[in-house]
């Protein structure tokens, strides 16, 4: 029987390959106007699922991608072995209503021609637009339903998915960039994905292409012909530039000749081994020849200790890639084919909206739409002149639900998310903060808190004083208020 890559479940049920085709190509081979054939582009898939590689991952924005894929699935409707079809949806920040959340889904169930999803991936662009949660926890409802089998997220960071699990959203994944240029995913992500029963699935692991046998020893490219090389290019440059990765090329070809097997398999082998990590998403090629054999290579080896101290060498000589998953595309530098998201995202809403005081001229307000503002007539933020001032503020959502029950580090990320829609309403941003106060219930968990502060200000350091207050109001771990000094 010829060989196929190894599977593994993820979640309750979802049987899937550990190598994932991923199809990101289709919006590269589109970007000009001319669509792929959808049963000719089918056929190529199909060529793939019958040697095994039956699991498809793919995006709203990945061109007519949903539409090959629903083309293959339309082959399988009578007989067993069906492939898997991952896909993601990335809408733009703004209101996550239930119409909303069902007309994002349900166009991804018509794009594919079936009845229910096999994973829902969802994407958020900025997590100080608080709607995110409601997306999820909408989605959560549709699986409910019997249209989503599995519910995963893509480029999420670990405080941000380690929320959205405190708030009870049932998260079988996360889609991270993990590679040999791109290590981020190694630290507080896999500590959580291991902790909460929540795999990984890598991209970028091949880096665009770069991290193989063909860049060993070339000198630095010009322009880089494809949107995925003009991206990848921009994480080598992070990482410390075209020695950098002529370094980490070097140690893997030392390797790869060891145990006679390709850079790209020691790239992908090494991601593959975090225990994290579910499978990894390679390229499905589909106007280009196919390297199927050379990947099931990633299964006949494995890494030994001097392999791994031999990389460990070289990644010393690297930068580490700034901040953590995704941070790429939610603040600069963007590590975006563009070198920023005008290919992703357009104008985005704000979460809040700033309205001028009665009888105050200059001065402005905003309210977050909290259940206890108009009673106890306050405003979550004020802003007179160039201070701004933000309102002892909990983990409430909307009006009156409190987010992560008894998460006091879940509700600190909330918390400050909220500070910073609120900012950003009045023209301010994180870092104008000069002063932040911090109330806790119980002192005990001050360090989950004093971290989750530490991740948003440690490059700004403003003042700070953190008490145990005792009973908050409400089912509430922590309360924080903050002052800023906007710039202009």
């Amino acid at each position: 029987m010829a060989k196929r890559p190894n599977r593994i479940t993820v979640g309750e049920d979802l049987d899937m390959s550990r190598l994932i085709c991923g199809l990101w190509q289709v919006a590269d081979l589109e970007k000009h106007g001319a669509t792929l054939d959808p049963e000719k582009s089918a056929d190529a898939l199909e060529a793939y699922a019958k040697a095994g590689f039956d699991t498809f991952d793919m995006a709203d924005h990945y061109g007519s991608a949903e539409v090959i894929a629903g083309r293959l699935l339309t082959r399988y409707q009578k007989s067993s072995g069906r492939p898997l079809v991952f896909t993601k949806w990335c809408p733009t920040p703004g209101p996550m209503t239930s119409d909303v959340v069902r007309r994002g889904v349900q166009e991804r169930l018509d794009r594919l021609g079936v009845d229910r999803i096999d994973l829902l991936q969802f994407h958020w662009w900025r997590f100080e637009h608080l709607a995110w949660l409601d997306a999820l926890h909408e989605l959560k409802k549709l699986q409910q339903e019997g249209l989503i089998k599995a519910i995963g997220v893509t480029n999420f960071d670990a405080a941000h998915l380690a929320l959205a699990l405190a708030d009870d959203v049932p998260i079988v994944g996360n889609q991270v960039s993990f590679s040999l240029i791109d290590r981020r995913a190694e630290g507080p992500l896999s500590d959580l994905c291991r902790q909460k029963g929540v795999k990984l699935l890598a991209y970028g692991t091949l880096c665009g292409g770069f991290l193989s046998d063909a860049w060993l020893d070339r000198t630095e490219p010009e322009a880089p012909p494809d949107w995925s090389r003009a991206k990848y290019r921009r994480f080598i440059d992070a990482a410390g530039g075209w020695s950098a990765l002529q370094t980490i090329l070097s140690a893997a070809a030392t390797v790869a000749r060891k145990h006679n097997v390709s850079i790209a398999n020691v790239a992908t082998r090494w991601v593959l081994e975090h225990d994290a990590v579910a499978a990894i998403i390679i390229g499905a090629r589909i106007t280009e020849r196919e390297h199927r054999a050379d990947n099931l290579k990633v299964f006949d080896f494995a890494l030994d200790e001097d392999d791994r101290a031999l990389l460990d060498k070289a990644f010393c000589t690297t930068q580490d890639i700034p901040g953590d998953c995704g941070d790429e595309y939610r603040r600069p530098p963007y590590l975006t084919a563009t070198g920023d998201l005008s290919h992703h995202l357009g104008t985005a809403s704000q979460t809040y909206q700033a309205e001028p005081v009665p009888g105050h001229p200059g001065r402005l307000r905003v309210s977050s739409g909290s259940l206890w503002e108009p009673i106890a007539g306050y405003s979550r933020a004020v802003r007179v002149k160039d201070r701004i001032f933000v309102s002892g503020t909990t983990a409430t959502h909307g009006a009156d639900r409190c987010v992560a029950p008894g998460d006091a580090g879940a509700q600190t990320t909330y918390i400050l998310d909220k500070v910073a829609a609120s900012l950003a309403a009045l023209g301010g941003a994180m870092e104008d903060v000069v002063r932040t106060r911090i109330y806790l219930r119980d002192a005990a968990k001050w360090e989950a808190v004093s971290r989750a502060h530490g991740r948003v200000f440690a490059g700004v350091l403003p003042a700070n004083t953190l008490v145990q207050a005792g009973a908050l109001v409400g089912d509430y771990e922590v309360e924080i208020e903050a002052e800023a000094a906007a710039v202009g």
